[in-house]
């Protein structure tokens, strides 16, 4: 056998290895680059010069064995006149109808965007009726905002149930909270939080819930509390927040950090956006138990057209 035979076998072993050792995202991504490219009618060359990469780390990235990085990738995104995020495989860029009902709705404000999800709900049958749903009040907030204790009061005031929504997720599982995190993982517990949320809006019409502050973080299951509760959201400054959790001896999730404050600041700052989602707000800080209980009632028995005076 001579040696340019050698050499063919090797080459051929070479390029299999190759192809096993190809990553399926990697993989992916290079097939949604070469369709975006021809959805473009562009040449791998005009993208190259566009992005300003070579045509042969170009030709990589379509092959699957390009490990580009993050700006590479914005390049070509840039060059292919789409988003990241579309270039990544985003959902919205799964069929023609995401794409084109991303497109009517970017550049709203988040007031339309609130009109378009509620409308949306309603005609996906995935919310209550505005009647069933006045009645649920769902307390929403970090830990430390007092959705327990002045929960308990305004269900007292309404003559409705109170329920803690991590005590019932915790009678469902078992276990503590802590415990789900640790045996069954972040996403167990975002069942458990649902099947018990499912639970209380089926059983109780009118209810004050207390609900885990982390409950925002997942849009299916604060979906559903939009759609199904009047929320609420206890809010409250950095500072009080730490200060009532310090005071219940109750230190998580910042028992480990030894820099606890910039870490209750860094998730605040991240949920508020999802707190204010809530049909109320109501500011906590610099009053009393009695001040923000006052505060809470008269929002709720406005919200829900009763009297202030019972």
């Amino acid at each position: 056998m001579g040696s340019s035979e050698w050499v063919d076998v090797d080459a051929t072993a070479h390029n299999a290895s190759q192809e096993e050792r190809r990553s399926p995202f990697l993989v992916a991504l290079g097939e949604r680059v070469r369709t975006l490219r021809s959805r473009q009618g562009m040449t791998r060359r005009a993208v190259a010069v566009a992005a300003q990469v070579s045509e042969r780390h170009l030709a990589n990235l379509e092959y699957g064995t390009g490990n580009v990085s993050v700006l590479v990738l914005l390049q070509v995104a840039q060059a292919l006149q789409c988003s990241l995020a579309e270039l990544l495989g985003d959902v919205t860029t799964s069929s023609p109808e995401w794409l084109l009902i991303r497109e009517l709705l970017s550049k709203r404000s988040e007031a339309d965007l609130r009109r378009v999800r509620v409308q949306l709900a309603e005609m996906l049958g995935e919310g209550g009726s505005a009647q069933a749903r006045q009645a649920r009040i769902a307390l929403i907030g970090l830990r430390g905002a007092g959705k327990t204790a002045l929960g308990q009061r305004l269900a007292a005031d309404l003559g409705y149930p109170f329920i803690e929504l991590s005590r019932e997720i915790e009678q469902f599982a078992g276990c503590q909270i802590s415990e789900i995190h640790n045996l069954y993982g972040a996403n167990a517990y975002r069942r458990y939080e649902r099947r018990a949320l499912e639970e209380a809006i089926q059983i109780y019409p009118e209810v004050v819930i207390a609900t885990p502050g982390g409950l925002v973080s997942d849009s299916a299951n604060f979906n559903l509390l939009l759609s199904h509760c009047t929320t609420v959201w206890l809010q409250a400054d950095p500072q009080d927040h730490m200060g009532r959790v310090a005071a219940q001896g109750d230190m998580r999730p910042m028992a480990a950090s030894r820099e606890a404050m910039e870490d209750l600041r860094r998730i605040l700052e991240g949920r508020s956006a999802f707190y204010s989602k809530a049909d109320l707000c109501v500011n906590t800080s610099g009053r009393t138990e009695d001040q923000a209980f006052d505060a809470l009632r008269g929002a709720v028995r406005q919200q829900l057209g009763l009297p202030l005076s019972s």
